[in-house]
Parts: C-alpha cells; structure tokens; sequence
C-alpha cells in the first residue's frame, strides 16, 4: 500500500528553525509543511500590508526558506505553507527571489489567494456569530476578514506542479490534508477518508506539542532532551491509517499519551470538528504504541462539510497600558503591595481613563488572585509588579505606564527594572459565510 510522509516544520509564526532542518535531512519525508498562521496574526499582517504593498506575509519566510529551499529542492521534498498570511503573492514573489539568490532553477513555487473577503462580508447582510451584531456595526474598526479555505486550492497547485505552494488563512489541517488527497487520489466527497485525513492534520499542527513539548511537567510527566526537540512526522497510508513518529535520535517523545494530549487541543466537540472540507468525528479515535517514537492513529471518520465558512474578522477593540517593576530581599512583597496601591490612587487622581485595570504582583497572585496567594505558607524574596489597563486612547494608555516608572524615585525602596508599554490591541470575532461567496485562485511563479 503506498505510504507518504509528512513532516510538521513549524507551530506557530516565531518557532524554531532547525527541528524543520532536521525533518528535511534526516527525516525521509516527502512534504514539510509549516503552519505559522494564528487568529490574530493575520489581522497584524494586513496592518502591515497597508503600510507596504510588498509586504504582510510572515516575518520568518526569508529565513525559514534560507534554511531549508536547497535542501528541499534536492530531495524533492515539496513544501506548504500559510507563511503568505495577508499577501500570499508577495510572498511567493520572495521565496522566488530566495530560490534565484541560491541558484536553484526549475522551482514551481503557487500562491494560493482569495481567503480576504473583508469587502464581501461589509457589503452584505452578515453578523458576528459572538454578538449577533451585523458586521456593518462595526463600520471604521474593522482591520481583516478572512474565510478559512480547504484544502482544495492547495490540491489544485500540486497537480499543477508546484513544488512550494504559500497560501493565506487556511484551516489548519487542510494544510496535511492536501497532499494525502493529491497522493492517494482521494475524492473531495470521501467524508471518511477525508476524517482520517484530519485527525493527522490536527496532530501534526502544533509541531512539538505532539512529540512532548508542551506535555512536558517535571517529575510528573518527565520529557527528554527538549532543547533539541524533535518535530513530527506522520506516515501516512492510502486507506488513511496513520503512525505519528519524529526523526529517530531527535529529543521530546512520541507516545499514546502526547497524542491524547494533541489530540484534544482546541477541539470543543470531538464527535463534531468543524472544517472547511469535513465535519471530523474524532470520538473513536485510539492510538497504539508500535515502537518507539511511533504510535498509530485509528478510528476516525466524518460527514459532509458545512455549507459555511468561518470567517476571522480583526478590528481594533481597545488600547492597553502598562508598566512594570521589581522589588527584592526582605519586605518584597511589602513593598511590592504599596507600589500598586501608590499607583492605584495616581491614576485615579491624575484622572487616567479606563475601562478595565488590573494590579499584580508577579509571582505572589497575577495568575490565580489574591485566594490562593499565601497558600504555600512561604514569603517569595522577589516579586515583580504590574499594572495593566484598558483604556480608549493611546495616550491614555501610555499614562499607566509612566506611573509606575515614577516609582523609581518616588515609590517604595529599590525598585528596579522598570518597564512600560503601550499599545492598540486587534481582537478577534468570527462570521459565517457561504462558501460560494469565496473564489480562491492559484496563481504561479517560477524561479
């Protein structure tokens, strides 16, 4: 039965760059993909695609192609990627440029476009799943809107011969799920070969996460050699049965138990995970240890795609502020609680705005509150505080922060490392769209 291979390059935008190295030499694989696209990411690159037209696709693409292009145009290793973000175009146009400077001809690279459908979703009568507002309500705040697309535009560039194909918001797994259609020869209406696809997808997203990075709990469920972590790899074969592995000898672990842990990450309703190609049922999955570093996955299926997409909507929600600074040896946290309370009544005296504000100290109760603050009996020797706010305006937010750097003169003795920040913050809502309101095209360069 044919087998492919396909290796997880990266988790997330600013992941690190060898474990990808290490799949495209030692990995035997024949896909590297790298999925670098979260929600808000992309709501940043279209900021940044305002500014310049040329740019807006991820920060790391240059490097990322650096290290590994000539290694995969040798081997004939092809890649995928969301790495094109707000400007897939640009993108490939920089992979090109790339391939040229390293001397590599015959490279294929296809841009998939047409996920942007901020202009369709205003013109018409949509609203926002969260609030059940109309879209056109939030007229003037609006930054991005882009559809998740399938894996279908990414199966059209490999059949016609793209040996790296960039693309913009695309739903996680159809980034795995591409080339086991392409391979195999799957049909776009095969739910259930199209569930297993999936459930690969959804393992091999996060990278590292399945082979025990984020899994990792000292003493509890100890992981070896994380500083040279081993990324996945899924072997994959046409009846869509699966073993998840890494390359043999890397760090971080394959077992039943990191998969589990994956397997359940993001998902709200395992019986029902929505995607652009499949509504996945992973209720039945079971995972089996086969060896070391390999665990195969089974029992997935689906039914019909939804006869909507989701759509990210970005917009600009608020500003936020804030400063920080740290106080050590005996009295730290004495000193550290009059900190904020020196800075809680400045602000209300000197008459800053806002919506929300938060007061912590860092290693006392900024994650769990003041309840369990004291529950371990011991007195930490340094703390650091941190003042937070939401306000409507830069300037006010800017305000929380030169608070606290005051302190340093006229607060609490030795403070030290003070810090401050301002900045607009893009939140994210959702919108459903008929997926017959997107036209997602294909369009290729050559190097």
């Amino acid at each position: 039965m044919k087998t492919i291979r396909i290796g997880s390059g990266a988790g997330y935008s600013g992941d690190r760059i060898e474990p990808a190295v290490e799949l495209a030499d030692k990995g035997d694989i024949q896909y590297l993909v790298f999925e670098c696209l979260a929600e808000r990411t992309i709501a940043i690159a279209q900021g940044a695609k305002r500014k310049d037209p040329a740019a807006g696709y991820d920060p790391l693409l240059a490097d990322r192609m650096q290290a590994v292009l000539r290694l995969c145009h040798a081997k004939g290793i092809r890649i995928i990627t969301n790495m094109g973000a707000a400007n897939p175009a640009a993108g490939a146009a920089k992979i090109r440029e790339i391939a040229r400077s390293l001397g590599l001809g015959g490279l294929t690279i296809a841009a998939v476009s047409g996920d942007d459908v901020l202009e369709t979703l205003t013109s018409g009568d949509h609203r926002i799943e969260e609030t059940g507002a109309p879209v056109s309500s939030m007229a003037g705040r609006l930054v991005s809107a882009n559809a998740y697309l399938g894996a279908a535009p990414i199966v059209a560039a490999l059949r016609g011969g793209a040996d790296v194909v960039i693309t913009g918001r695309v739903a996680d797994p159809a980034l795995f799920l591409a080339p086991q259609i392409f391979e195999f020869g799957w049909s776009m209406e095969d739910w259930d070969r199209l569930g297993k696809g999936t459930v690969v997808g959804h393992l091999l997203e996060c990278a590292g996460q399945v082979t025990g990075g984020y899994f990792a709990d000292p003493g509890v469920k100890d992981v070896a050699n994380l500083a040279r972590l081993g990324f996945p790899i899924a072997e994959v074969q046409e009846d869509g049965g699966a073993v998840i592995t890494k390359v043999a000898g890397s760090g971080g672990a394959v077992t039943t138990a990191t998969c589990k842990e994956q397997l359940l990450y993001e998902i709200h309703n395992p019986a029902a995970y929505y995607t652009p190609d499949v509504v996945a049922d992973f209720s039945r999955v079971t995972f089996t240890q086969e060896g070391p570093d390999r665990v195969r996955v089974a029992g997935a299926t689906g039914r019909a795609r939804p006869d909507t997409l989701k759509v990210s909507v970005g917009y600009l929600d608020s500003c936020i502020g804030e400063g920080q600074i740290s106080y050590a040896g005996p009295g730290a946290v004495a000193r550290g609680r009059l900190a904020l309370d020196i800075v809680r009544e400045r602000l209300a005296l000197t008459g800053v705005r806002t919506s929300e504000l938060r007061f912590d100290l860092i290693g006392v109760d900024s994650i769990h509150g003041d309840r369990l603050s004291t529950a371990s009996g011991a007195e930490p020797y340094e703390v650091r505080v941190r003042v937070t706010g939401r306000t409507d305006s830069l300037k006010e937010a800017v305000r929380i922060g030169n608070e606290v750097e005051t302190l340093y003169t006229n607060g609490p003795a030795s403070g030290g490392g003070a810090t401050k920040s301002a900045k607009e913050v893009v939140a994210m809502l959702s919108a459903l769209l008929p997926r017959d309101l997107t036209s997602p095209t294909v369009d290729y360069v050559e190097a």
